[in-house]
């Protein structure tokens, strides 16, 4: 069903057929995707604007890392994960390699922001070649495993060969620049010029408002890893290890971040993934 059709049953004074959720079943991945893509109206139809965007989203990509890694490095919270040595490659060994001791050694230039560029540019393209949309797609337990890798926590097997300790970046970070890459991305998507043949406002619109989605359940996917479900008591990732200790007893990591992230939660995820 299109998003319009979703919206006319959704209009107020109707009441729509109510669908039973059990939170219990909010513990399975397929499950959860199942309801989130069901209550953001993610349809077939957002898959489609999104593989159709990878030829409009690759040029674009250069500038948006650009502006990405620029607002990272302008707070040093945010620049501070990237200083530990990086995953070994040819931009972080060699004998001109240089280690940085603090956020002020970096810049757009040094071999670790590079070194995350390329993963960040992969991560993008993975999302605008996916050609499975259904709740069963590797594509959401790759998303999850990103998750869980910026916990801190040990596991998600994609994940295992990362720097001794373990990545940590805190969901208040991963919510705020959630909500700027998002804008970052409209943006670009938005102002390209319209050209005979090329793409016109409405497929403009359509490619903004599924990626908004995709970021939406990805953000989803964080907050499982951060959160405590009180209703279905699943834990995040590393809770009681050390990692994720004192979230409090509602459970909301930096209260209501996610609500800040116009696009659900991804891009310093995405930074760092891998």
């Amino acid at each position: 069903m299109a998003p319009e059709q979703e919206r006319e049953k959704e209009t107020p004074g109707q009441k729509p057929p109510m669908a039973h959720i059990p939170a219990p079943s909010l513990t399975h991945l397929p499950a959860r995707l199942s309801y989130t893509t069901s209550f953001l109206a993610f349809t077939p139809e957002d898959g489609a604007f999104i593989q159709a965007s990878a030829p409009l989203i690759a040029p674009l990509i250069p500038t948006v890392l650009d502006i990405v890694y620029t607002k990272l490095l302008s707070y040093d919270i945010t620049a501070a994960p990237f200083v530990p040595r990086q995953s070994p490659s040819s931009l972080t060994t060699g004998a001109h390699y240089r280690a940085p001791t603090s956020p002020a050694d970096l810049d757009l230039t040094h071999p670790h922001i590079q070194h995350r560029k390329g993963f960040l540019r992969a991560y993008l393209l993975k999302i605008a070649r996916n050609d499975d949309w259904t709740a069963k797609s590797p594509l959401w337990a790759y998303m999850d495993a990103i998750a869980v890798a910026h916990t801190g926590a040990a596991g998600a097997a994609a994940f295992k060969k990362r720097r001794p300790g373990g990545l940590r970046v805190e969901y208040m970070q991963l919510g705020l620049l959630l909500g700027y890459v998002a804008d970052v991305v409209a943006g670009a998507v938005l102002g390209m010029e319209e050209q005979p043949g090329g793409l016109d406002l409405a497929t403009k619109t359509g490619v903004v408002r599924a990626w908004g989605k995709v970021l939406w359940l990805q953000n989803d996917l964080f907050a499982r890893r951060y959160v405590v479900d009180e209703e279905t008591g699943e834990r995040p990732s590393g809770w009681g290890s050390g990692g994720l200790g004192g979230i409090g007893q509602r459970g909301i990591w930096a209260g209501a971040m996610g609500a800040a992230a116009l696009g659900a939660g991804v891009m310093y995820g995405l930074t760092m993934a891998l």
